[in-house]
């Protein structure tokens, strides 16, 4: 999963996302706001969403269901809370994908699993600026994956080695953000390393 990075337009980021989906798989990708007005924001998702989406990758829009359904996304990732996630999920669920994250803790993850999202995710938005990823995420995302069968999302860190260390927990699926659209980082390389990392050591992980 990819997490688009914050201060980018649309026009800049089109191609590095391009580049990005020509290296490899990729299951999804999440548009976060971080600080555009809602117009810019709009904006910026009617430019993408159809790029991944026509690489049969899945576009998630971050804590705007009004965007969301404005721009066809394919499904909605939310950090708002309990309520806001169980009201999404009533009124979204049966026609995208609705997931949650927020969560600092444990008993903050089981409160957002009672409301049965699609999937959890561990990590922050922007916040992968050191090579591995956050111990505490690593945690709850080994903690997730042994006790609940919801799928679980953990974010790597700036070195896009790191995808080891988070499948080693038993993620279903690990976010990269600066790990692929940082400073002086190739996309399409990065893609290809991580997918190439993942297929040389999933096997182990399954054993």
């Amino acid at each position: 999963m990819l997490i688009a990075p914050s201060g980018e337009d649309a026009a800049a980021f089109e191609p590095r996302l391009r580049a990005a989906i020509s290296g490899g798989d990729i299951a999804s990708i999440i548009l976060p706001a971080y600080e555009l007005d809602e117009a810019s924001f709009q904006a910026f998702a009617e430019r993408i969403v159809p790029v991944a989406q026509a690489a049969n990758i899945a576009a998630i829009i971050a804590d705007d269901t009004r965007i969301a359904g404005r721009v066809g996304a394919d499904g909605l990732h939310l950090e708002t809370g309990r309520a806001a996630l169980e009201e999404a999920i009533e009124r979204f669920q049966d026609r995208m994908t609705v997931g949650a994250g927020g969560a600092k803790t444990r008993d903050d993850a089981l409160n957002l699993g009672e409301a049965r999202p699609d999937y959890m995710f561990f990590g922050r938005f922007g916040y992968d600026n050191k090579p591995e990823p956050h111990n505490r995420n690593l945690a709850l995302g080994h903690w997730w994956a042994e006790m609940i069968e919801i799928p679980c999302i953990l974010m790597a860190g700036s070195d896009i080695a790191s995808v080891e260390t988070v499948a080693e927990t038993g993620c279903e699926f690990v976010a990269l953000s600066s790990a692929v659209f940082g400073d002086g980082v190739d996309p399409a390389q990065a893609i290809a390393r991580a997918n190439a990392i993942l297929d040389e050591t999933a096997p182990r992980f399954e054993e």
